[in-house]
Protein backbone atom coordinates (compact mmCIF):
# COMPACT_ATOMS: atom_id res chain seq x y z
CA UNK A 1 0.00 0.00 0.00
CA UNK A 2 0.91 3.08 -0.26
CA UNK A 3 2.32 5.37 2.32
CA UNK A 4 2.55 8.85 3.65
CA UNK A 5 -0.24 10.01 1.61
CA UNK A 6 -2.60 12.76 3.09
CA UNK A 7 -6.13 11.36 3.81
CA UNK A 8 -8.91 13.31 4.67
CA UNK A 9 -11.86 11.25 6.04
CA UNK A 10 -15.43 13.45 7.13
CA UNK A 11 -17.43 10.86 9.12
CA UNK A 12 -19.89 12.31 11.53
CA UNK A 13 -20.65 8.71 12.96
CA UNK A 14 -17.84 8.81 15.60
CA UNK A 15 -17.88 5.14 15.95
CA UNK A 16 -17.19 4.36 12.60
CA UNK A 17 -15.22 7.35 12.06
CA UNK A 18 -12.25 6.32 14.79
CA UNK A 19 -12.56 2.55 13.68
CA UNK A 20 -11.77 3.93 9.38
CA UNK A 21 -9.65 6.25 10.88
CA UNK A 22 -6.96 3.58 12.89
CA UNK A 23 -6.98 0.98 9.88
CA UNK A 24 -6.24 3.12 6.93
CA UNK A 25 -3.27 4.40 9.42
CA UNK A 26 -2.53 1.27 9.94
CA UNK A 27 -1.85 0.80 6.22
CA UNK A 28 0.21 3.67 5.80
CA UNK A 29 -1.95 6.66 5.33
CA UNK A 30 -1.43 9.98 7.35
CA UNK A 31 -5.51 10.56 8.16
CA UNK A 32 -7.68 13.76 9.55
CA UNK A 33 -10.86 12.83 10.67
CA UNK A 34 -13.41 15.51 10.77
CA UNK A 35 -17.04 15.27 12.00
CA UNK A 36 -19.12 17.08 10.23
CA UNK A 37 -18.66 19.52 6.37
CA UNK A 38 -18.14 22.23 7.67
CA UNK A 39 -15.08 21.45 9.83
CA UNK A 40 -13.91 19.20 6.89
CA UNK A 41 -13.93 22.48 4.70
CA UNK A 42 -11.98 24.60 6.97
CA UNK A 43 -9.47 21.68 7.61
CA UNK A 44 -8.83 20.97 3.68
CA UNK A 45 -8.06 24.47 3.46
CA UNK A 46 -5.49 24.54 6.13
CA UNK A 47 -3.63 20.82 4.86
CA UNK A 48 -2.25 19.91 1.52
CA UNK A 49 -4.42 16.93 1.06
CA UNK A 50 -4.28 13.93 -1.42
CA UNK A 51 -7.06 11.66 -0.78
CA UNK A 52 -10.25 12.54 0.47
CA UNK A 53 -13.68 10.25 2.46
CA UNK A 54 -16.43 11.76 2.82
CA UNK A 55 -20.06 10.74 4.50
CA UNK A 56 -23.17 11.96 2.19
CA UNK A 57 -25.68 12.50 5.50
CA UNK A 58 -23.19 15.19 7.17
CA UNK A 59 -24.40 18.10 9.86
CA UNK A 60 -23.40 21.86 9.12
CA UNK A 61 -22.71 20.86 5.78
CA UNK A 62 -24.03 17.52 3.57
CA UNK A 63 -21.12 15.32 1.70
CA UNK A 64 -22.26 16.55 -1.67
CA UNK A 65 -22.00 20.75 -0.84
CA UNK A 66 -18.70 20.07 0.61
CA UNK A 67 -17.42 17.75 -2.85
CA UNK A 68 -18.20 20.46 -4.67
CA UNK A 69 -16.35 22.90 -3.11
CA UNK A 70 -12.97 20.49 -2.88
CA UNK A 71 -13.30 19.64 -6.13
CA UNK A 72 -13.59 23.53 -7.34
CA UNK A 73 -10.46 24.09 -5.53
CA UNK A 74 -8.55 21.21 -6.10
CA UNK A 75 -9.90 19.26 -9.20
CA UNK A 76 -7.44 16.03 -9.00
CA UNK A 77 -7.95 14.78 -6.13
CA UNK A 78 -9.76 11.71 -5.37
CA UNK A 79 -12.75 11.74 -3.52
CA UNK A 80 -15.01 8.45 -2.01
CA UNK A 81 -18.91 8.96 -1.17
CA UNK A 82 -18.90 6.66 2.28
CA UNK A 83 -22.76 6.39 2.63
CA UNK A 84 -26.10 4.87 3.95
CA UNK A 85 -27.74 5.99 1.23
CA UNK A 86 -28.38 3.63 -1.54
CA UNK A 87 -30.78 5.69 -3.87
CA UNK A 88 -29.74 5.56 -7.54
CA UNK A 89 -30.28 9.22 -7.89
CA UNK A 90 -27.87 10.23 -5.21
CA UNK A 91 -25.34 7.72 -7.08
CA UNK A 92 -25.58 9.38 -10.12
CA UNK A 93 -25.58 13.16 -8.42
CA UNK A 94 -22.40 11.68 -6.83
CA UNK A 95 -21.09 10.77 -10.06
CA UNK A 96 -22.11 13.99 -11.64
CA UNK A 97 -19.31 16.30 -9.03
CA UNK A 98 -16.71 13.85 -10.63
CA UNK A 99 -16.25 11.95 -7.10
CA UNK A 100 -14.26 8.47 -7.96
CA UNK A 101 -16.55 6.08 -6.00
CA UNK A 102 -19.32 5.63 -3.61
CA UNK A 103 -19.27 2.44 -1.09
CA UNK A 104 -22.73 2.25 0.60
CA UNK A 105 -22.82 0.61 4.82
CA UNK A 106 -21.81 -1.59 6.23
CA UNK A 107 -18.48 -2.53 4.38
CA UNK A 108 -15.75 -4.47 4.38
CA UNK A 109 -12.36 -2.54 5.27
CA UNK A 110 -11.02 -4.64 2.99
CA UNK A 111 -12.98 -3.25 0.11
CA UNK A 112 -12.36 0.31 1.03
CA UNK A 113 -9.14 -0.32 1.17
CA UNK A 114 -8.85 -1.93 -2.65
CA UNK A 115 -11.55 0.55 -3.87
CA UNK A 116 -8.60 3.33 -2.62
CA UNK A 117 -5.72 1.11 -4.53
CA UNK A 118 -7.80 0.86 -7.28
CA UNK A 119 -7.99 4.53 -7.56
CA UNK A 120 -4.76 5.08 -6.95
CA UNK A 121 -3.14 2.64 -9.89
CA UNK A 122 -5.38 4.51 -12.20
CA UNK A 123 -3.75 7.70 -11.32
CA UNK A 124 -0.55 5.79 -10.84
CA UNK A 125 -0.93 5.06 -14.52
CA UNK A 126 -1.94 8.28 -15.89
CA UNK A 127 0.97 9.87 -14.54
CA UNK A 128 3.56 7.06 -16.08
CA UNK A 129 3.69 5.65 -12.51
CA UNK A 130 4.33 2.12 -11.47
CA UNK A 131 7.33 1.43 -13.98
CA UNK A 132 9.78 -0.03 -11.50
CA UNK A 133 10.00 -3.92 -12.42
CA UNK A 134 8.33 -6.13 -9.62
CA UNK A 135 10.49 -9.65 -9.65
CA UNK A 136 8.56 -12.72 -8.07
CA UNK A 137 9.89 -15.80 -8.68
CA UNK A 138 11.86 -16.37 -11.79
CA UNK A 139 9.05 -13.76 -13.57
CA UNK A 140 9.76 -10.13 -13.58
CA UNK A 141 6.65 -7.82 -13.95
CA UNK A 142 5.99 -4.41 -14.61
CA UNK A 143 2.37 -2.29 -13.91
CA UNK A 144 2.74 0.39 -15.90
CA UNK A 145 3.34 -1.81 -19.39
CA UNK A 146 1.30 -4.85 -18.18
CA UNK A 147 4.10 -6.84 -18.91
CA UNK A 148 5.02 -10.29 -17.58
CA UNK A 149 7.94 -11.60 -18.69
CA UNK A 150 10.14 -15.06 -17.91
CA UNK A 151 13.37 -15.54 -19.37
CA UNK A 152 13.18 -12.60 -21.17
CA UNK A 153 10.06 -13.40 -23.35
CA UNK A 154 7.92 -10.82 -22.48
CA UNK A 155 3.78 -11.47 -22.61
CA UNK A 156 1.34 -8.05 -22.81
CA UNK A 157 -1.16 -8.41 -20.40
CA UNK A 158 -4.94 -7.06 -21.27
CA UNK A 159 -6.02 -4.21 -18.86
CA UNK A 160 -8.08 -6.51 -16.78
CA UNK A 161 -5.76 -9.60 -16.77
CA UNK A 162 -3.11 -6.37 -15.38
CA UNK A 163 -5.30 -5.44 -12.83
CA UNK A 164 -5.86 -8.74 -11.64
CA UNK A 165 -2.29 -10.20 -10.75
CA UNK A 166 -1.47 -6.73 -9.32
CA UNK A 167 -3.61 -7.09 -6.69
CA UNK A 168 -2.89 -10.48 -5.86
CA UNK A 169 0.70 -9.16 -6.17
CA UNK A 170 0.45 -6.19 -3.50
CA UNK A 171 -0.99 -9.34 -1.28
CA UNK A 172 1.19 -12.38 -1.40
CA UNK A 173 0.88 -14.90 1.41
CA UNK A 174 -2.73 -12.82 1.89
CA UNK A 175 -6.36 -14.67 0.42
CA UNK A 176 -8.12 -11.96 -0.88
CA UNK A 177 -11.95 -12.57 -1.44
CA UNK A 178 -13.53 -13.24 -4.50
CA UNK A 179 -16.12 -10.11 -3.67
CA UNK A 180 -12.91 -7.66 -2.77
CA UNK A 181 -11.66 -8.38 -6.60
CA UNK A 182 -14.82 -7.91 -8.05
CA UNK A 183 -15.99 -4.69 -6.51
CA UNK A 184 -12.69 -3.16 -7.18
CA UNK A 185 -12.19 -4.69 -10.64
CA UNK A 186 -15.26 -5.01 -12.05
CA UNK A 187 -17.46 -2.67 -10.04
CA UNK A 188 -19.95 -5.19 -9.00
CA UNK A 189 -20.18 -8.57 -7.58
CA UNK A 190 -22.77 -11.04 -9.29
CA UNK A 191 -23.03 -13.99 -11.30
CA UNK A 192 -21.65 -13.23 -14.39
CA UNK A 193 -18.61 -11.03 -13.00
CA UNK A 194 -18.11 -13.87 -10.67
CA UNK A 195 -17.28 -16.29 -13.66
CA UNK A 196 -15.69 -14.04 -16.01
CA UNK A 197 -13.38 -13.87 -12.74
CA UNK A 198 -12.48 -17.57 -13.13
CA UNK A 199 -11.82 -17.08 -16.33
CA UNK A 200 -9.19 -14.55 -15.81
CA UNK A 201 -7.48 -16.56 -12.91
CA UNK A 202 -7.33 -19.73 -15.25
CA UNK A 203 -5.39 -17.57 -17.64
CA UNK A 204 -3.13 -15.67 -15.39
CA UNK A 205 -2.21 -19.10 -13.87
CA UNK A 206 -1.61 -20.51 -17.34
CA UNK A 207 0.99 -17.71 -17.81
CA UNK A 208 2.68 -18.44 -14.37
CA UNK A 209 2.69 -22.41 -15.05
CA UNK A 210 6.47 -22.27 -15.84
CA UNK A 211 7.63 -21.66 -12.89
CA UNK A 212 6.13 -24.29 -10.11
CA UNK A 213 7.13 -21.74 -7.23
CA UNK A 214 4.73 -19.47 -7.99
CA UNK A 215 0.93 -20.52 -7.43
CA UNK A 216 -2.67 -18.79 -7.77
CA UNK A 217 -4.49 -21.14 -5.37
CA UNK A 218 -8.04 -21.01 -4.97
CA UNK A 219 -10.05 -21.07 -1.72
CA UNK A 220 -13.43 -22.10 -1.87
CA UNK A 221 -16.11 -19.74 -1.54
CA UNK A 222 -13.44 -17.38 0.03
CA UNK A 223 -10.95 -16.24 -2.56
CA UNK A 224 -7.55 -16.56 -4.14
CA UNK A 225 -4.01 -16.71 -2.47
CA UNK A 226 -1.43 -15.95 -4.75
CA UNK A 227 1.97 -17.72 -3.13
CA UNK A 228 5.74 -17.72 -4.24
CA UNK A 229 7.53 -20.43 -2.80
CA UNK A 230 11.24 -20.54 -2.01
Amino acid sequence: MESGIKLLLVEDDQSLGFLMTDFLASKGFEVTLCKDGLSGWKTFNTQLFQFAILDVMLPEMDGFTLAKKIREKHSDIPVIFVTARTMKEDKIKGFNLGVDDYITKPFDEDELLCRIQAILNRIDNKQGGKAEKIQFGRFQYEYHNQCLCLNNECRRLTARENEVIYLLIQNIGKIVKREIILKSIWGTNDYFSGRSLDVYISKLRKYLQDDPSVSIENIPKVGFLFQVKG
